[in-house]
C-alpha cells in the first residue's frame, strides 16, 4: 500500500471543541506573570482560503510546542484546526545556541517550509513535495545569546511530518532540542510546559512552570486528550503529592508504547479554562493546549501471546502437504547472542541470552526485542535411537524461514547454508552427528533488512526505520525447526496439479532421484478413490472421478498418500481451475468455468507480539476465519509470504489467495545482484506453493516497488506457473504496467478504481482501496496512520458505502477488490480488526450480507444489480 496522499478530513468535532477563539486560546499577560522561563515555540495554527492556496487564512489555535520534530503532524493540525489537509502552522520564538561559532540548519517535511534565524531568511522550500531535505548556509551564532527564529510550514494533503534540525560547531546533526528554544517576547502562557504519558501508559503528567492548588472535581470534563490521533477517554485528576507543579490525569485505557519507554507518537492536551484550575497565587490557570512524548512501557499483546511458552512455542507439524509420523520440534528456547562480520561460530560456547524460537529477535515474544543485523542461536538437542539414524535411516534438519541468510552447523561442522527470508530450506546432518546423546546446532544469521549498503533482498514492509506503512522488521529465524528421520532416497516436496476439465490430478514427488517405485493413492474422507503406480522421473496421474471441486463456498479437500521407495508421506489437494476467459465480450475471472468476483481484504501478516509469526496456530487461523465471518471470498497476502500452515487453513477454509512477491526496497533500483535473488525468490515461493488449491494469483510486483522489466518478470512466472493467474502489477497507477500478465490491477483511496485503459484481453480488478481509519483507545499505536479517518458511529456505514462503489465497477467489468486492510497494523489504523486483534470494528453481520449480496450479483455472466 502506498503513502497516501489522499486523506479526508477529520470531524470538524475538534474545531467546535476548540472554538474559533477556542484553542486561540493562549491567554494574555497578567501583571503576575511566571519569571520562569517556558522553553518552547509560540505555534499558530491557520488554516487555508482553499485547497492548495498555502496561505495563513484564518487564526484557529495557537499553543505551546516544545520542539519541531514531528514524525506526524496530522492529529497535531487535526487537534488545532478540525482538519489535517490544507493547514499552515507558524512557529516563532527565540533559539540560544549553547556553543559559538557557525550553525548549520536543516529542515526535512511533507510539505513546504521556511526558516528564519535573526530575521534573516536561512532556509525558503515553499514547494508542494515531501521528505527533501534542504540545507542552510552556516550561521554564525554566539552561545548564551538569544535569536529570533520563525518556522514557517504548509501541509497540503496526504501525510505530514516536519523534523528542525541543526548542526553545532564540531557536534552532528540532531533534533533542536527543547532547551535551545524561548518563547517569543510578549507571549505570556500559564498553562502545562510539558504534557507526558507516564511509564505505566495509564497517566498523563502535566507540568506547569508555578504550583497549583488541588483541582476541583470534575476538572477532566473540560479536558480532551487526544493521542496519536484519538480522543481518549480520562478519569479523574489530582496533583502530584511529590510536585505541586505537576498534575496527574487518569486514563481509562493504557497508552501503547515499547519496552525502552521511546514509541513514537504525542498526546495533545487540551483544556478551556472553565473547570476552575488554578495556581497557589490564585490566578486563574487559562485555557491552553500543550503535548509531549509517550514514555509508555505498556505494550500491545493478543490474547494468545500468555499462552506461548518453551515448551509449546508452535507446537503443530509445520508442513501440511508434505507430513511425516516421525518429528521433533526443536522451536523452544536457544541460547542467542549478537554477532559481527567475521566471527567463528561459538562451538562448544555458551551465548548469554535466551530468545524464544521462532519468533524474530526484534518480536516481544523472542524475549530480546531488538534488531541485530547478525546473529548467533545455539542449542542441543539429542536424536531418539528409535529412529535407527545411521542403520538405514539419515537425519533430516529442517527450516521453515530464516531471514535472511543462514549458515547452520552441528557438532561444528557447517551442514549447510541459505539465502532467502521467506522458503524452506533443509539438510542431511547425518554425516555430522557424534557418537552419544547430545548434538550441539547452531545457526548464523545475517539480515540487513534495508540497511543502507546492504544486499537490498526481497523485505516487503520490513524497515529499520518502521513509520506511517513500514513495519518493525522480523530479522533471524522465524518459522518451525524440526528434525526428522528420512529414508536415504525421499521426497523433498510434491507439485500436485489438478485438471478439472479431464478430471485428473498430476503427481511429482520433487527432490528424489529417477527410477524409484512410486504409488500415489486419493481418498475423499476413508474412501479410496484413486490410485496410481509408476517411477520417478515420470508425473504419476490419478483419475479423479466425477471430481468434488474445491471453492470458496466448499472447500473440499482430497487427502493424499504417496510411497516413494522406503519414504512414506501424507498430503492433501483439492480439485480446482482458475482462467481469465471472455465472458459476453467482457474478460472475466473464472473458477472452475464459472465467472467470480473475487472480494478481499489487504492481509499484511503481522503480529504485535510476534511480528511474522503469529503466537499461536490460533493465531495464525484467525484473520482467515474473520474473513469468512465478514462474507469475503478472497484475500491478498500483502509482500509477505506465510508458513505453510497459513496456506493450509486458507485451503480449508476456503479463500482464493493473491500471493504477492515480498517487495525490495522501495525507491531503490535494483542492482544485477538484487534482481537475481528476487528472481531466485519469487521462483521458490511458487514452487513451494504451487500445489495449495487456495493460491489462485501470483503478484510480481506492487506500486512499481523495486520494479524492473515488468513484462519479462510477469511472462517468466506465467511460464513457472502457467495454471495460476499473473498480475504483474498491483497498482498500475502507482508502477510501470508491462502489458503482460492476465489481471490489469488499479489502486484508489478511499474509492476504489478500476485500470482507466483496459486491453480486452486482461481481468480488471481493484487491487487496494478503502483504508477507512478508526483508532480505538487501548488497542492501537500512538502513532497512527490512515486513509481517512471516520467517525466511529458511522463506521459500517462508511465501509458499506466504499463497497456499494465496488458494485459500481463489477458493472463496468470489475473482477475484483482488495479493501485495505484485515487488521491494524503498527502505526496504520485502517484494519477491519485493531492490531491486538481484540475488538472487530463493523457490524460483521452486516458486512456478511453485503458481501455475499455482492459476490452473487457481481459473478453472473451479466452482473446483476447494474443500471
Amino acid at each position: 500500500m502506498r503513502i497516501s496522499r489522499l486523506r479526508t478530513h477529520l470531524t470538524l468535532l475538534f474545531a467546535v471543541l476548540l472554538g474559533m477563539a477556542g484553542l486561540t486560546a493562549v491567554p494574555a499577560a497578567t501583571a503576575a506573570d511566571d519569571p520562569v522561563e517556558v522553553h518552547g515555540l509560540k505555534g499558530e495554527y491557520y488554516t487555508q482560503s482553499a485547497p492548495g492556496a498555502f496561505d495563513f487564512h484564518e487564526l484557529k489555535a495557537t499553543g505551546l510546542d516544545t520542539n519541531l520534530d514531528f514524525d506526524n503532524l496530522e492529529p497535531r493540525l487535526a487537534f488545532a484546526t478540525g482538519q489535517s489537509d490544507d493547514v499552515n502552522v507558524r512557529w516563532t520564538g527565540r533559539i540560544v545556541p549553547e556553543k559559538t561559532g557557525a550553525h548549520t540548519f536543516s529542515v526535512i517535511g511533507d510539505n513546504g517550509f521556511r526558516v528564519w534565524i535573526d530575521g534573516h531568511l536561512a532556509i525558503d522550500h515553499w514547494v508542494d513535495d515531501w521528505d527533501k531535505e534542504q540545507t542552510s548556509q552556516p550561521v554564525d551564532l554566539t552561545a548564551g545569546q538569544a535569536y529570533d527564529i520563525k518556522v514557517e510550514y504548509f501541509e497540503h494533503f496526504g501525510g505530514s511530518n516536519l523534523h528542525l534540525r541543526w548542526t553545532p560547531p564540531g557536534g552532528t546533526k540532531g533534533a533542536v532540542p527543547q532547551s535551545a528554544l524561548r518563547l517569543p517576547d510578549g507571549y505570556a502562557y500559564d498553562g502545562a510546559v510539558a504534557t507526558t504519558v507516564e511509564k505505566d501508559g495509564r497517566t498523563l503528567r502535566l507540568d506547569f512552570a508555578q504550583a497549583l492548588t488541588a483541582p476541583p472535581a470534575g476538572l477532566t470534563d473540560h479536558v480532551e486528550a487526544v493521542i496519536g490521533g484519538a480522543k481518549w477517554p480520562l478519569s479523574t485528576a489530582k496533583l502530584d503529592p511529590a510536585d505541586p507543579k505537576s498534575l496527574i490525569v487518569g486514563l481509562k485505557e493504557p497508552v501503547v508504547g515499547n519496552k525502552t519507554g521511546t514509541a513514537r507518537g504525542t498526546a495533545d492536551l487540551r483544556y478551556d479554562g472553565k473547570g476552575g484550575l488554578s495556581g497557589k497565587d490564585g490566578n486563574v490557570v487559562n485555557a491552553f493546549w500543550s503535548s509531549g512524548p509517550n514514555h509508555s512501557t505498556y505494550q500491545l499483546r493478543t490474547k494468545w501471546a500468555d499462552d506461548v511458552g518453551p515448551g509449546n512455542a508452535l507446537p503443530e507439524y509445520p508442513r501440511p502437504q508434505l507430513t511425516r509420523d516421525n518429528w521433533r520440534n526443536l522451536n523452544g528456547s536457544w541460547q542467542f547472542a549478537a554477532a559481527d562480520s567475521g566471527d567463528k561460530p561459538p562451538v562448544g560456547k555458551n551465548l548469554a541470552e535466551k530468545i524464544l524460537v521462532p519468533y524474530p529477535v526484534e518480536s516481544q515474544l523472542s524475549g530480546i526485542e531488538r534488531h541485530e543485523d547478525r546473529m548467533w542461536y545455539r542449542r542441543t538437542f539429542t536424536v531418539p535411537s528409535d529412529w535407527r539414524i545411521g542403520s538405514g535411516k539419515h537425519l533430516q534438519l529442517n527450516f521453515g524461514a530464516v531471514d535472511w541468510r543462514a549458515e547452520v552447523y552441528v557438532n561444528g561442522t557447517r551442514v549447510t547454508e541459505h539465502q532467502g527470508g521467506y522458503d524452506k530450506f533443509s539438510a542431511d546432518v547425518t554425516a555430522a552427528l557424534k557418537p552419544g546423546r547430545t548434538q550441539e546446532l547452531i545457526v548464523g544469521v545475517y539480515d540487513p533488512t534495508d540497511g543502507q549498503g546492504g544486499e537490498n533482498p526481497p523485505v516487503g514492509k520490513q524497515r529499520l526505520d518502521p513509520s506511517g506503512i513500514w513495519y518493525t522488521p522480523s530479522s533471524g529465524i522465524w518459522q518451525t525447526v524440526w528434525m526428522e528421520p528420512v529414508a536415504t532416497d525421499h521426497v523433498d516436496s510434491l507439485k500436485l496439479t489438478p485438471d478439472v476439465k479431464n478430471s485428473r490430478l498430476t503427481v511429482e514427488p520433487q527432490g528424489v532421484k529417477d527410477g524409484l517405485p512410486v504409488s500415489a493413492t486419493a481418498y475423499a474422507g476413508h474412501r479410496k478413490v484413486a490410485t496410481v503406480t509408476g517411477r520417478t522421473g515420470q508425473p504419476l496421474t490419478l483419475k479423479i472421478t466425477d471430481p468434488h471441486l474445491w471453492s470458496p463456498d466448499d472447500p473440499f479437500l482430497y487427502d493424499l498418500k504417496v510411497a516413494v521407495g522406503a519414504d512414506r508421506v501424507g498430503s492433501y489437494f483439492g480439485m480446482r481451475s482458475i482462467a481469465v476467459e471472455q465472458v459476453n465480450g467482457t474478460p472475466r475471472t473464472v473458477l472452475n468455468g464459472k465467472p467470480v468476483f473475487m472480494m478481499a481484504t489487504l492481509d499484511q501478516g503481522f503480529w504485535p507480539d510476534g511480528l511474522h509469526t503469529a503466537p499461536t496456530d490460533e493465531a495464525l487461523a484467525y484473520d482467515l476465519k474473520m474473513h469468512k465471518e465478514m462474507g469475503f471470498n478472497a484475500v491478498r497476502k500483502h509482500i509477505k509470504v506465510e508458513p505453510d500452515r497459513w496456506f493450509y487453513w486458507a485451503d480449508r477454509l476456503g479463500l482464493m489467495v493473491w500471493q504477492d512477491m515480498p517487495a525490495m526496497t522501495a525507491g531503490v533500483n535494483p542492482d544485477a545482484a538484487s534482481r537475481a535473488e528476487y528472481e531466485r525468490e519469487m521462483k521458490q515461493m511458487i514452487d513451494e506453493h504451487i500445489s495449495s488449491p487456495s493460491v489462485v494469483m501470483w503478484v510480481t510486483f506492487n506500486e512499481g516497488w523495486g520494479q524492473y522489466d515488468e513484462a519479462r518478470i510477469a511472462d517468466q512466472a506465467k511460464s513457472w506457473d502457467p495454471t495460476r493467474l499473473v498480475n504483474s502489477m498491483s497498482g498500475i497507477n502507482l508502477g510501470v504496467d508491462g502489458g503482460t500478465g492476465d489481471i490489469i490491477d488499479e489502486h484508489g483511496y478511499p474509492s476504489p478504481a478500476l485500470p482507466p485503459n483496459p486491453d480486452g484481453k486482461r481481468a480488471l480488478v481493484s487491487g487496494e482501496y478503502g483504508g477507512l481509519g478508526l483508532a480505538v483507545p487501548g488497542h492501537a499505536w500512538s502513532v497512527q496512520q490512515s486513509y481517512v479517518d471516520v467517525d466511529p458511529s458511522t463506521y459500517t456505514d462508511d465501509y458499506l458505502a466504499r463497497l456499494d462503489e465496488v458494485h459500481q465497477l463489477a458493472c463496468k467489468g470489475g473482477n475484483g477488490a482488495v479493501y485495505t486492510q484485515i487488521s491494524d497494523v503498527e502505526g496504520e489504523l485502517n484494519g477491519l480488526v485493531t492490531y491486538d486483534r481484540k475488538v472487530v470494528k463493523p457490524d460483521v453481520k452486516r458486512l456478511k450480507a453485503a458481501h455475499t449480496a455482492l459476490i452473487h450479483d457481481a459473478s453472473q455472466p451479466t452482473p446483476a444489480g447494474c443500471p
